[in-house]
């Protein structure tokens, strides 16, 4: 039998042979994985990911691919989808536990519901819980770290362990994940209860200023490179000339200029085109190397 059938006989989920990754990325772009496995438990994840290991299966895991520039010739490997399927979030006092698949949006706004505060900062940010609580999202001044108490993962034993906060080595659009391939499956988030009206007023504000200077209109990855010390990635870009540049579909937002967009027809190589263009150029006008928050895979 081969992997992909031994896989299946595990019955550890939905599992897409050769589906199209333009169907679960932001940017709408990215061509067919091995195999899309979508996941109904905890223990089915678990199961899969030591399945994949043993059989020295490289895979990786994806949330709703808000963070991600695929090829379009796709990818050879397997990818896990920590999604709708796994993203309940409840209530325990002012801690609110949230799975991995549920959108930090949601999980933001459930908690100003609650009278919660802690999370506005989170609101407007496209990604999920486990891709959030890897690499320590942020924004308007917050980051998760600040809030996070624990978070459930798999280890390289294959084992679900609770680690503390202080144990994720949390920093700058960093985490522990990174370094030891850990699998976010929960995280558990410490608030405290406020003003409801005070709570509210404070997400709108985050969420108007949102909406204002950032393209939500077109496809985009969000913020398309990291904050380099000391500077603003889009200020660099557009003293460099590049606000507006095109390449056919691909460009770099005229509202946002650390935002690089598509109008819904673009694809691997335009989006690649533009985002090295704006590299090349700003470090040859600022000395400055502008590093991706993208993941950009199957280069």
């Amino acid at each position: 039998m081969t992997i992909l059938e031994n896989l299946k006989n595990l019955k550890i989920g939905e599992v897409l042979e050769r589906e199209p990754l333009k169907n679960h990325t932001t940017f709408k772009i990215g061509g067919p994985c091995k195999a899309l496995i979508l996941n109904n438990s905890y223990e089915d994840v678990r199961k899969t990911v030591e399945f994949l290991r043993n059989n020295n299966q490289k895979f990786m895991i994806i949330g709703n691919g808000s963070n991600l520039l695929v090829s379009d010739k796709g990818l050879d490997f397997f990818v896990i989808k920590i999604g709708e399927n796994l993203s309940e979030v409840q209530l325990e006092g002012e801690k609110i536990r949230a799975m991995a698949g549920a959108g930090l949006g949601f999980v933001s706004k459930f908690a100003i519901k609650n009278s919660l505060e802690g999370m506005e900062f989170s609101s407007g940010i496209p990604g999920n819980i486990g891709g959030g609580v890897s690499m320590n999202a942020g924004a308007y001044g917050g980051e998760l770290k600040d809030i996070i108490e624990s978070v459930k993962v798999i280890n390289n034993n294959n084992e679900i362990i609770n680690m503390k906060n202080s144990e994720m080595n949390f920093s700058y659009r960093h985490s522990r994940v990174f370094e030891e391939d850990l699998i976010v499956l929960e995280a558990t988030f410490k608030l405290k209860h406020g003003v409801y009206d005070e709570i509210y007023a404070r997400f709108k504000d985050f969420d108007n200023r949102r909406r204002e200077k950032q393209p939500l209109e077109y496809p985009s990855a969000g913020s398309t490179f990291k904050r380099p010390v000391g500077y603003f990635a889009g200020k660099l870009i557009e003293e460099a000339g590049l606000r507006g540049y095109r390449y056919k579909n691909a460009m770099v937002s005229s509202k946002h200029c650390g935002f690089v967009i598509t109008d819904g027809e673009s694809n691997f190589d335009e989006v690649m085109h533009v985002i090295n263009h704006v590299r090349d150029v700003v470090f040859e006008k600022n000395g400055v190397k502008l590093e991706t928050e993208v993941k950009i895979l199957g280069e």
